[in-house]
């Protein structure tokens, strides 16, 4: 795995995308030389094409991080790869019209945009289908040994049967007699080596999984395996890593607080973010203010009460504040004064509700929550009073997912998309932990792109 910005990254994944990076880059060249000679003119000459060649290259590396084109499903599945490749072609395409109106030398010409676009096309297809024929699933999966056989390992089990895990267990050790939830570990005692035993697995990471820790560690044997050049993790840590939430069933206190991460209050990141959300705030206001007017005259003539509802939420360190939202839901939505959990097909949601909830518009008035400073564009979803009350009995560090603002979007909404019990939030606030010990500008960068992807393929939107 390679660390970028505190995120984990397959190291498969990273070449796969520096690959694809140069063959978007491969594909505006051709395109600027076979428009070249098409006008006439000797392409050589124009030096400066490498600022628009590298624009297409990278605008088309997002947009094919927005729909989720390094995904599991779009690493594995050639169908899902060739439509998510369209649509952010055609994204691409999208953004690079709109810049060129602002900025005509950074950009192609459009001429060269068509023919770029079809070799982009023809160039990753091409990459994508040699992938799944040669290598396929197996490029992106890893060799995990196990080291435990109790209910801990038994998790790890389950995790690597999940579809698009990417995790392969090529074997359990049983450290102890106690431990019997796995039937096909091998028992500690029948391996003479078990730096050997590594070695002859080919395993490229060892997982310590042990349900008793104390006085228990197996030092001795966890050194030699390191020094073989296999990387050794705990349990908590590479839980964390792989699904990006932090679990709260392996995790305790002393592992958050010697561990690194919860840096999102640095000075510079802090003023980074803040001036990110006062400029992307305006941009998006004025851009989506007709949205807004249009949404809210639909919410006039589909069902009577107000345009805009308030609601409190819970902030920054607890503080409480009001979001502004289209109304989306019937003005008897919560008749019997008590908070109510949203819910898939949610009967008290509007047929127009429904259309901007699932276009994400009705949460465009919060954009001035954003402006004011009380939210940010990235960060864990502000919830209800009532609801926190509740969620701070049952869960243990709830509390922490205060200590980032509130945001549009983030983590747990990209990844989780309900919430509509108490073991949902509990998924959700794993997410929100993680992106709080691992804030970086790249995961808001990841987050902002994947967002996109919610918005297009709206599966579970609320």
């Amino acid at each position: 795995m390679f660390r970028l910005f505190k995120h984990y990254v397959p190291h498969a994944v990273v070449w796969l995308a520096l690959i694809e990076f140069l063959a978007l880059l491969g594909s505006a060249e051709a395109a600027w030389h076979f428009y070249a000679n098409y006008a006439g003119f000797d392409a050589g000459l124009l030096a400066d094409r490498w600022l628009p060649l590298t624009t297409f290259a990278v605008s088309n590396s997002l947009a094919m991080m927005a729909t989720g084109m390094y995904g599991n499903e779009g690493l594995r599945s050639m169908r899902f790869a060739t439509a998510r490749l369209l649509a952010a072609i055609s994204l691409g395409v999208i953004f690079l019209s709109v810049l060129g109106f602002l900025l005509p030398t950074a950009t192609l010409w459009r001429a060269n945009s068509l023919y770029a676009m079809a070799l982009a096309i023809a160039a990753l297809f091409v990459i994508r289908l040699a992938l799944t024929q040669s290598a396929g699933a197996e490029a992106f999966r890893r060799r995990i040994l196990v080291l435990g056989a109790g209910a801990r390992a038994a998790r790890l089990a389950a995790l690597a049967d999940e579809p698009g895990s990417g995790l392969e267990i090529v074997g359990f050790v049983a450290m102890s007699g106690a431990e019997k939830k796995v039937a096909s570990a091998v028992p500690r005692e029948a391996i003479p080596n078990l730096s050997e035993h590594v070695v002859t697995l080919r395993a490229g990471e060892v997982v310590l999984a042990l349900e008793e820790r104390r006085n228990a560690l197996p030092l001795n044997d966890l050194l030699r395996v390191k020094t073989t050049g296999v990387h050794v993790n705990d349990i908590a840590s590479f839980i964390e890593r792989e699904t990006g939430r932090v679990d709260l069933a392996t995790t305790n206190p002393s592992g958050l607080i010697f561990s690194d991460g919860f840096s999102a209050g640095q000075r510079i990141s802090k003023v980074g973010k803040r001036l990110f959300d006062i400029v992307a705030s305006l941009i998006v206001l004025v851009i989506g203010l007709p949205l807004i007017l249009v949404a809210g005259i639909a919410v006039v003539l589909d069902s009577r009460g107000p345009v805009f509802y308030r609601q409190p939420r819970v902030g920054l360190f607890g503080e409480p504040y009001d979001i502004y939202k289209i109304r989306s839901m019937r003005t008897d939505a919560e008749a019997a004064g008590k908070a109510v959990w949203a819910s898939e097909n949610d009967p008290r949601i509007t047929r127009v509700g429904r259309i901007i909830r699932n276009l994400r518009i009705d949460e465009l008035p919060q954009l001035w929550c954003v402006l004011k400073g009380e939210m940010s564009f990235v960060g864990p979803r502000p919830e209800r009073p009532s609801f926190v009350e509740e969620l701070e009995q049952k869960m243990p560090y709830y509390a922490e997912r205060h200590m980032v603002k509130p945001g549009l979007t983030g983590w747990a909404q990209i990844n989780y998309p309900y919430g509509a019990s108490v073991e949902d939030a509990r998924v959700k606030l794993e997410y929100d932990l993680y992106y709080a010990k691992n804030y970086s500008p790249f995961l808001d960068l990841l987050i902002l792109l994947q967002t996109v992807r919610v918005v297009l393929w709206p599966d579970g939107a609320r």
